[in-house]
């Protein structure tokens, strides 16, 4: 039998079933999309916590040191073998270094050196000293400064070497050779130090801008075991303790040095401070200079010609701020006879003149902030007072037209959660930082937080973190 009727088939839909927890992740997802576009669109002030600090100012130096040196010279030609160590004090008669004209204490030497020898403690100092002031020193842009180290270092083991086989000199008596040596002795107490470079003999006035040109300086350093002739710098002599450190400054800085008198200086080498006593010179050029002279540390420096050094010419200490947030603000000044607590909250603030709508003379109590007082006035607020208001004295009928504004310097304090200015009070600033006056009366606390750019906020403006 067939089936001749029309088969319907109708799709079967299924329900939409929204359950509680579909509607709470909508809701989420929805509520995190506002909070993300209102974070991108909203105005952000970065907050800034105020520390107790100072200031080091851009005082970095790098100056040529003038020592009392006296150079001393070969009386014959020979080979040179040094027995003082380099910044050791002698005293007058000491030896120093002996002169070898046949050459054979130099091979006695390297004989004596085939053995094992052993350096002190002091000597492994005096080396760890000579790296560690390389290393800390050590400028790629003046990359000869290798070389000098090489010297120095190759000439410090030569006379460490040395030292230990000269310090008897019985050994050299007793090996048939000490007829052709000549030990040479100090003519006078000083520093021994084993180089030189033409500038021993600087004065103050003989300064000029092209001296700390350190690409053009030529130091000679003085090696043991060298061949030398006769009249030839073999040591010089540091003979005063009293020495000095000349740098270049513009003639705003030599005014302020030369009215300190004396000034903290710090080596950057070792960290020493010690103070200076100031001089200056001006030579025909007209580039300035400013010696600084010291009565001691002139054996710790007394190898190094170019210093670099600190001036240490402020100390105060203060809240530390970022120049980013001090901003200048305008206020009305008042006689402090005007200003009088008042209104349902009894804070400051002044009567102002006012008038009805039917022209009737009337008085109302505008409350106002204090910023700052001077012994007759007040600084106030101009958000609600205006040029040319009239104010009453207290209990009086006497009257004063606002007129007179004056600026105060301060920050943004944001402890509230809104930009309520505070005035401070500048002891010194650099290019980055001020330090101010703390506990002042309309001024900032220790921990306070202000806005670390006052040019983006403005008064009682509500912050955003």
């Amino acid at each position: 039998m067939n089936n001749n009727g029309n088969n319907k088939i109708v799709k079967y839909r299924k329900p939409l079933n929204i359950n509680i927890g579909m509607i709470i992740f909508a809701a989420i997802f929805v509520y995190i999309i506002i909070c993300i576009f209102g974070y991108f669109t909203a105005k952000h002030i970065v907050p800034y916590e105020v520390t107790v600090g100072s200031l080091s100012t851009n005082n970095i130096y790098q100056g040529i040191a003038v020592r009392n040196e006296e150079i001393i010279t070969a009386q014959q030609a020979g080979y040179i073998n040094y027995y003082a160590r380099e910044g050791e004090r002698v005293g007058t008669g000491n030896l120093v270094y002996t002169l070898d004209e046949s050459g054979r204490l130099s091979d006695y030497l390297n004989t004596e050196n085939a053995g094992e020898n052993t350096l002190s403690t002091e000597d492994l100092s005096e080396l760890k000293s000579e790296i560690l002031g390389f290393v800390s020193g050590f400028d790629s842009e003046h990359f000869s400064s290798v070389y000098d180290f090489k010297y120095n270092v190759k000439g410090t083991v030569l006379k460490l070497a040395n030292a230990n086989i000269l310090e008897n000199v019985d050994k050299i008596n007793s090996s048939g050779i000490s007829e052709l040596i000549s030990f040479c002795r100090a003519p006078d107490t000083g520093i021994v130090v084993y180089s030189v470079d033409g500038y021993e003999d600087l004065t103050l006035e003989q300064f000029t801008r092209d001296l700390y040109d350190t690409k053009e300086y030529e130091k000679t350093q003085l090696i043991s075991n060298e061949l030398i002739a006769a009249g030839e710098p073999v040591y010089k002599l540091s003979k005063d303790e009293d020495w000095s450190i000349v740098i270049q400054v513009d003639e705003e800085k030599a005014d302020e040095l030369e009215e300190l008198e004396y000034v903290k200086v710090k080596f950057l080498k070792n960290q020493d401070m010690s103070w200076g006593q100031v001089s200056r010179y001006t030579n025909p050029d007209g580039d300035t200079f400013v010696e600084l002279t010291f009565t001691n540390s002139m054996i710790t420096f007394c190898t190094d010609r170019f210093i670099d050094i600190e001036l240490i010419t402020e100390e105060e200490k203060g809240l530390k701020v970022p120049n980013s947030a001090i901003v200048e603000k305008e206020f009305f000044i008042v006689p402090k006879e005007y200003v009088t607590q008042g209104g349902k909250s009894g804070n400051y603030g002044v009567i102002r003149e006012a008038y009805t709508e039917d022209g009737t003379a009337t008085t109302e109590f505008i409350e106002t902030t204090i910023y700052n007082e001077t012994e007759t006035e007040y600084y106030l607020d101009d958000s609600q007072l205006r040029i040319g208001d009239y104010i009453i004295k207290p209990e009086s009928t006497q009257k004063e037209v606002i007129s007179k504004r004056g600026t105060l310097i301060g920050v943004y304090n944001v402890n509230k959660g809104y930009a309520d200015f505070k005035q401070i009070n500048i002891l010194y600033q650099n290019d980055e930082y001020s330090i101010i006056k703390s506990n002042t009366q309309y001024g900032l606390s220790v921990y306070d937080y202000i806005a670390l750019d006052a040019s983006s906020v403005e008064e009682n403006e509500i912050i955003n973190g």
